[in-house]
């Protein structure tokens, strides 16, 4: 157990956290929140004791091993699996003496020691570590072939999941996770959601993704006021026991009511243009789930719109038959799109899927390729021939990517940038215009090599906003952005009067702004039926179906390898995909029976979870631990202790069927 007493902690001379109180125990999951610059970084810095308190006294048991994900990762030679290896540390430390002692022709260690080593390396089971390590980075999007390439030949994105990945790998007890799921895509998260919840210890994450949050933590620590108070809950149990609280306080709930207001006038546009059933339904419950969100942008010091475009053509850009590639190779093929004023496309895949390809197709980046004279897809007249790219006269581009933002001018400031694109705008209103992104103050004259990168980012946005562009074209722009940022961002969007098309890993931003999703797939660009749910659902049995072909392919490998007639048969390339295909469908339906127990498990599993997570909230009422309250709360804490028991029983049952679903799988794949 962490336990803070009456703790306060000073940095730079400002107080961040004064008398706070509260405790953490093992296995709760628990997420940070607070606007930057409120201490969640410092927080951690105590937990690791590099930074102490002023007053007052943290405890922590003495043998507790902490993990933290750093948040950068140096360009060595070293191997990316060795990197990721390095994170258990006491495996890591085990194999290089067992290595260095079988490699000498005298070994320095007696027999004893030698002894000792291999029981120690047997009792941590690490003959399963490589395996381990490997299952993280296949999570985690890092194919097979790239674990033997060095840490300097990934990107800054690709390096902060290997960094992730040797976090993961720590025999931890305390795992501290700051933003985890900046650089992952949906189905990586996915899998890290998974993870999380698999995991022994207790976990402290800081994150601004709320659909993550909700997945993983069953509390919140908020930052707030130099306060820190620890809540029961999930993020958005959070926001509504935080918002009874603002209601209480005459300002904060007039503001409050504005922020609703707006909300309840976009959920009737939004009722009126609504055509998909299906689709409509599940935005229409995002939205109302919104309403519950608009009491924490009470006090959100951000608040912008997007201008009206000068002009609204339609259509703006349209593709046909397009194909986008690399080297003259096609990656994307055969894409149809036509963008209107009214387009709000969200661009679903996943990692390496191609998602940037075709954004770079659609705002001219990437020349386009011929056509494959293969596809099924194209009449005769269209195979070979290169498709077209037609845009408006009046198109204004609104691009957002990282390499945008990192060619922000490192020497110029805020009011240098905005100066550059504003004409004879007072320096007053363009100081007004960038309050409106946080920059006040000494900020605005701050050269941008100084800020953070959720400064950058709203300085981008910023700036992209200034000029008034009729397409938005936002390839993950809430990466380094905070919560309140996000919310005001998302706000913008759903009043932004062009067309916009957005990848973002933020499944709560894509549910609020898009109404259609179009997926990247299989090296086409074609629309999504469905909402984010059933597009999960999609990652997993894409996931499912590699690993399955994976499996199918060794296994004819082996047998091929094993077939000692003196010809050279493949059988790997005898079996026809259409063999293949029904293959897998006998897999599907010898296992169904199995995959639908775990199915019902799963749903009785999360309604269990609600229902104590409800409960849970209720106890948190200081009210109940009054005298009069006494049989209340008896009644609470029984019911709640008979829920933890069904959730165990369920959940080993789950984990029962999982094991026997996985050895049929691999029994009829073999």
């Amino acid at each position: 157990m962490i336990e803070f007493n009456d703790v306060s902690v000073r940095r730079d001379g400002r107080v961040l956290f004064k008398d706070v109180s509260f405790q953490l125990h093992p296995k709760q999951k628990v997420g940070l929140i607070g606007n930057n610059g409120t201490g969640k970084s410092s927080f951690f810095a105590v937990l690791l004791g590099e930074l102490g308190v002023d007053t007052g006294e943290v405890s922590m048991p003495p043998n507790w091993q902490i993990a933290h994900m750093a948040q950068e990762v140096p360009a060595s030679d070293e191997l990316a699996m060795d990197y990721v290896l390095a994170g258990d540390k006491e495996w890591y430390e085990l194999n290089a003496k067992l290595l260095a002692q079988s490699e000498l022709a005298q070994s320095e260690l007696d027999g004893e020691q030698i002894a000792k080593l291999h029981q120690r390396f047997d009792e941590i089971d690490g003959d399963r570590v490589p395996a381990k390590a490997a299952q993280i980075l296949a999570g985690l999007g890092c194919a097979t072939h790239q674990h033997d390439h060095a840490v300097k030949a990934f990107s800054g994105g690709w390096r902060m999941r290997l960094n992730l990945a040797r976090t993961l790998m720590s025999r931890a007890d305390l795992l501290l996770l700051d933003e985890p799921t900046n650089h992952l895509d949906l189905d990586a998260i996915l899998w890290l959601e998974e993870w999380i919840a698999g995991f022994d210890g207790l976990v402290l994450l800081i994150s601004h993704d709320q659909s993550f949050l909700d997945a993983c933590v069953g509390h919140i620590l908020h930052i707030e006021y130099q306060q820190m108070i620890l809540y029961t809950g999930n993020y958005s149990q959070f926001v509504r026991i935080r918002s009874e609280r603002l209601s209480q306080q005459q300002q904060a709930y007039e503001k409050q009511q504005a922020t609703r207001a707006h909300l309840e006038n976009f959920i009737r546009r939004f009722k009126a243009k609504a055509s998909k059933a299906k689709q409509a339904q599940s935005r229409i419950k995002q939205l109302e789930r919104m309403s519950k969100i608009a009491p924490v942008m009470a006090d959100n010091p951000f608040t912008f719109d997007f201008y009206e475009p000068a002009q609204l053509t339609s259509p703006l850009i349209v593709m046909d038959n397009a194909s986008v590639g690399y080297d003259g190779v096609p990656l994307i093929q055969n894409i149809r799109l036509q963008i209107t004023p009214d387009s709000r496309i969200g661009l679903l895949g996943m990692n390496g899927a191609g998602k940037s390809t075709v954004i770079k197709g659609l705002v001219g980046e990437l020349p386009l390729l011929p056509n494959d004279l293969l596809s099924n897809d194209l009449s005769s007249n269209h195979k070979g021939m290169v498709g077209t790219r037609t845009v408006a006269d009046s198109l204004a581009l609104g691009y957002f990517n990282q390499h945008q933002m990192d060619s922000l001018d490192d020497d110029a400031t805020p009011m240098i940038m905005l100066r550059r694109l504003s004409g004879q705008t007072s320096d007053a209103n363009l100081r007004a215009f960038l309050g409106g992104f946080g920059f006040q103050g000494e900020r605005i004259d701050t050269q941008s090599r100084l800020f953070s990168g959720g400064e950058r980012a709203r300085l981008m946005l910023a700036l992209l906003v200034w000029q008034r562009p009729n397409v938005l074209i936002l390839d993950e722009p809430t990466n380094h952005l905070d919560l309140q940022m996000r919310n005001a961002l998302m706000l913008a969007l759903q009043d932004f009067a062009g067309a916009l098309i957005l990848v973002s890993h933020d499944r709560d931003l894509i549910m609020s702004v898009c109404d259609e999703l179009l997926l990247v797939f299989d090296g086409r660009a074609t629309e999504f039926v469905g909402d984010m749910a059933d597009y999960a659902e999609h990652l997993r049995q894409a996931k499912k179906a590699h690993q399955a072909n994976q499996k199918m392919d060794k296994s004819i490998h082996q047998q091929s390898t094993n077939t000692a007639t003196g010809q050279e048969i493949c059988l790997h390339d005898s079996l026809s995909k259409e063999d293949r295909r029904k293959k897998n469908a006998q897999i599907r339906e010898q296992t169904a029976p199995l995959r639908k127990q775990i199915a019902k498990l799963e749903d009785r599993l999360g309604k269990l979870s609600d229902t104590l997570a409800i409960l849970e909230n209720e106890l948190s009422d200081a009210r109940l631990y009054e005298d009069d309250y006494k049989s209340e709360l008896l009644d609470k804490l029984n019911h709640q202790n008979t829920l933890k028991s069904q959730i165990d029983d369920i959940e080993e049952q789950l984990l029962t069927a999982m094991a026997e679903l996985e050895a049929l799988e691999e029994a009829l794949s073999g």
